[in-house]
């Protein structure tokens, strides 16, 4: 099999897929073989490298994620979530794996994924940052250790554009928690505080959000017992960090037979 790695990128052009563009420029056997941008996008028809004011790709950005696929190993999906479906099914007709990274997906989708994905190798992450994804593993650790005498709360910061709260990565994260203490994350979550809450609910896992400015990602984990409090942080400082995180998993994945994957299996974080 040739060692050459051409990508379709479905939503080339967001801030994410002009990270993307850069990341595979740092890959000497990774090549853009496809991209796509949504219907209405004043990008249409023009170079996929356009829209981030960089290099010309020799790609025209396409509405159609089919087209887009043509001689494409593995796709990348940072697009909107109403356009899953229909870059799920294209990759499906083709038979070629994918990297999922667009977060707010509904219930549907998620179900939607998990059927595909016995049919082609996916990979499902809300963060591709590698930094994340063992803070991710750090919390599931440190909630196993720890018992329910320590209140978990999980905070996370993203720019005032992020449409989604929590952010997928915080439920990643709660998820995580939840699974260390050996709970689902819908029974013991609480999201919303407002007038006489009370005291707070024995064993529950606590989320706050803010908005605001240009930050890109930040998330902390505290573990709040009697007398000492334990915190594990992670902040982004560059959309790079996921951009390489995606190129990654797309390399991984090409291998691996169908499957639904996440994050934790491509850094070999999962037992």
């Amino acid at each position: 099999m040739s060692t050459e790695l051409p990508i379709a990128i479905f939503g080339v052009t967001g801030r994410m897929g002009a990270a993307l563009l850069r990341a595979l420029d740092e890959i000497p056997v990774a090549r853009l073989s496809g991209a796509t941008a949504s219907s209405t996008s004043r990008w249409l028809q023009q170079d996929a490298g356009a829209p981030a004011g960089g290099p010309l790709r020799g790609v025209a950005i396409g509405s159609e994620p089919k087209s887009a696929l043509h001689g494409a190993r593995v796709a990348i999906d940072f697009a909107l979530p109403e356009a899953t479906a229909d870059n799920l099914n294209a990759c499906l007709a083709a038979r070629c794996p994918v990297v999922i990274g667009t977060t707010g997906l509904s219930e549907q989708a998620r179900a939607q994924i998990a059927v595909a994905a016995k049919q082609i190798p996916i990979v499902l992450s809300a963060n591709m940052s590698v930094g994340v994804n063992l803070l991710m593993k750090l919390t599931e650790l440190a909630a196993k250790a720890l018992d329910t005498s320590y209140d978990i709360e999980i905070f996370e910061a993203h720019h005032r554009n992020k449409k989604d709260a929590p952010s997928g990565t915080a439920l990643a994260l709660g998820n995580s928690a939840a699974s260390g203490r050996g709970v689902s994350l819908k029974e013991v979550a609480v999201f919303e505080r407002h007038g006489d809450t009370g005291a707070r609910t024995h064993g529950s896992i606590g989320f706050s959000v803010f908005r605001g400015g240009d930050v890109i990602g930040d998330h902390t984990v505290t573990f709040a017992g009697n007398g000492e409090r334990l915190e594990l942080s992670h902040r982004a400082s560059d959309r790079m960090m996921f951009a390489r995180g995606a190129v990654r998993a797309a390399s991984w994945i090409v291998t691996r037979p169908p499957g639904l994957y996440s994050m934790q299996d491509v850094l070999g974080l999962t037992s």
